[in-house]
């Protein structure tokens, strides 16, 4: 099968003299239990050959995609909770045959018997280039050595897919998210689906613009979609094992007047309690950018509270999982605004490569508040979850356990 392959590309790839680099990518995207994506860019026009298969058979099926610089391509057929391989081919630059193979692994949705999920979050990738002046006419890129560093620690970590808490990007431009994201990223993004909820950044520098409304369309749209919701990619769910997860969109509350309302008649927070109700014995798991709960440099976001802090507790979420504030900050479990037994915890994960603000003031609310840049590590494991966050160096900041 793999010569024959091999031998298929060679022959096809005769026909088109230009070579091309993969320049983004490749990376996966929009995973059920029974499909995938994966999406790529190369430099030049070129038409892309794929082998997958159940790993470690990594060459069962091929799929070709035309010529192009931007390449997607949907898998179907797949089974749930099964390990997936690939390899990722492009003209050579003699233009005879095909380049080393380009490989990665994913792994598809879990069905509902299964008890296990280990998944990995970051905060806050976008961070402008520091600019040289006459005084520092060669200054350090301490985002970019950050960026680097939590890369190379969270690809060693066992993880079924990757949460990204918002603002991928400093500016929201597709053009930054190669230096701010892909590139830096790009082996934990290989074999880790992507999952954004929306940050202020994405919906660009003028978001309190009427004018600004191609802004997301444009930028953040063209390198990653969801299918699950018909808001998608403003708030979406999914469920894997015995999880379900809800992504929100809380920029109306940062000013971006083409994001969804978050009132209490609004339709987000109406599919939101739909959303929360149907998930039965689940976990129950939100993400989202603004922190209704915060003491960083930014503070909680006071209209998200308002809006959702009391449907949060009342629907049983285990966990709110926040971004927004470059920082580190776990609360205890909170309920109608106190510490309680019976509340939801809201996780600040905020800051993979801006520098990492202070304590702005005290709170009851806080269990622990770190000013680092960091990612977390979290496993499901039946009745338990538990999440670890780790700085640049690999420092354990903290731990959290929860029962369901």
């Amino acid at each position: 099968m793999k010569k024959l392959s091999i031998l298929f590309l060679i022959l096809f790839a005769a026909v088109f003299a230009q070579a091309a680099q993969v320049v983004r990518g490749p990376y996966i995207e929009d995973p059920t239990q029974t499909t995938m994506i994966l999406k790529w860019q190369t430099d030049a026009d070129t038409p892309s050959w794929l082998e997958y298969g159940p790993a470690p058979r990594c060459n069962q099926i091929m799929t070709v995609t035309p010529e192009s610089t931007l390449h997607k391509a949907v898998l179907y057929g797949l089974v749930p909770n099964q390990d997936f391989c690939y390899r990722l081919y492009v003209n050579n630059t003699a233009g005879d045959g095909v380049q080393e193979p380009i490989e990665g692994s994913f792994r598809t949705l879990f069905s509902a018997e299964r008890k296990v999920v280990n998944f990995l979050v970051l905060g806050q990738t976008g961070a402008p280039e520091p600019l040289p002046t006459e005084e520092n006419p060669e200054p350090v890129d301490e985002a970019a050595r950050a960026r680097e560093a939590l890369a190379n620690l969270m690809v060693k970590e066992k993880s079924d897919f990757l949460i990204h808490t918002g603002n991928i990007t400093a500016s929201g431009l597709n053009a930054d998210a190669d230096r701010e994201f892909f590139t830096p990223f790009k082996a934990v993004l290989a074999k880790n689906p992507l999952f954004v909820a929306l940050g202020p950044n994405e919906y660009g520098p003028n978001r309190d613009s009427r004018d600004s409304k191609s802004f997301l369309r444009t930028n953040y749209t063209r390198f990653h979609d969801m299918s699950w919701s018909k808001a998608t990619p403003k708030y979406y769910s999914f469920d894997t094992a015995n999880v379900r997860f809800v992504f929100l969109d809380t920029n109306v509350a940062e000013g971006a007047v083409w994001a969804p309302e978050i009132g209490e008649k609004s339709a987000q927070t109406d599919w939101l309690k739909n959303t929360l109700a149907s998930a039965g014995e689940k976990w129950k798991i939100v993400v989202m950018n603004a922190p209704a709960y915060s003491t960083g440099a930014r503070g909680s976001r006071n209209e998200v509270f308002a809006a959702w802090g009391k449907i949060f507790e009342d629907y049983r979420v285990d966990l709110v999982i926040q971004g927004g504030d470059a920082n580190y900050e776990r609360t205890f479990p909170m309920y109608r605004g106190e510490p309680s037994a019976r509340g939801v915890t809201y996780v600040t994960l905020g800051t993979a490569a801006p520098a990492p603000t202070k304590r702005e003031h005290g709170d009851s609310s806080t269990a622990r508040f770190v000013s680092a840049r960091h990612f977390a590590s979290v496993k499901v494991v039946d009745r338990k979850l538990t999440l670890k966050a780790y700085n640049e160096n690999g420092k354990l900041l903290d731990t959290l356990e929860i029962y369901l």
